[in-house]
């Protein structure tokens, strides 16, 4: 949902940032580079700390470079395979860092085994969701197809992450927790099947 709808709205609010970083000559892998080790340092170093909102504010600040990156490349014609694959490969170690400090966390000081539990399925199905998509590409197939896309899931955890880290019980963000391990199994299996659809009906 965020990817179709808010996708135009973030492309036009940071093309300004995206027109000063290339003419200080910065390039798109710098951003995607910085932007991950941004987001890791926020989720690895605040997170097991329980620091909730402290890291979620971290995190929330380089983020976004996953779309200043993408306006930086169109803009200056660096489009292409290797800033494609660049960009996919670090987004899965930035989205496992955020749910591994929550890992962490709850099952070292937090002691709680369920919740530790949860973000692990979170962290293990997110890259299940990635790698069926980009499995199927390879195939030569598609799986645009689920309702638990990345930009949802960040959307979700870093929110209620950050409420928490305001007070907000701990109780709402293992439902949501929850909530979002369901939605990355049944998106895992839609996309399961779209593939299955379209390798039975090949040639």
């Amino acid at each position: 949902m965020l990817n179709r709808y808010a996708r135009a709205f973030f492309t036009k609010v940071f093309t300004p940032v995206a027109k000063l970083f290339l003419s200080l000559g910065i390039s798109p892998d710098i951003v995607t580079i910085v932007g991950t080790l941004g987001v890791s340092f926020g989720a690895l170093a605040f997170y097991p700390r329980h620091e909730f909102l402290i890291g979620t504010l971290v995190i929330t600040a380089f983020v976004f470079s996953d779309t200043i990156d993408g306006v930086m490349a169109r803009m200056s014609g660096r489009s292409g395979r290797w800033g494609a694959y660049l960009d996919s490969t670090l987004d899965r170690l930035g989205d496992a860092a955020i749910f591994g400090g929550l890992v962490l966390w709850y099952a070292g000081g937090g002691d709680d085994v369920l919740m530790a539990g949860l973000a692990l399925a979170c962290l293990i199905l997110g890259s299940v969701v990635s790698y069926s998509k980009a499995r199927a590409e390879g195939l030569g197939m598609t799986a645009n197809v689920g309702i638990a896309e990345r930009a949802d899931r960040l959307v979700a955890v870093l929110l209620t992450t950050g409420l928490v880290g305001l007070g907000l019980p701990e109780v709402i963000l293992g439902v949501v927790l929850a909530l979002l391990a369901l939605a990355s199994l049944i998106t895992i299996i839609q996309r399961m099947w779209a593939v299955r659809v379209q390798a039975l009906a090949a040639p």
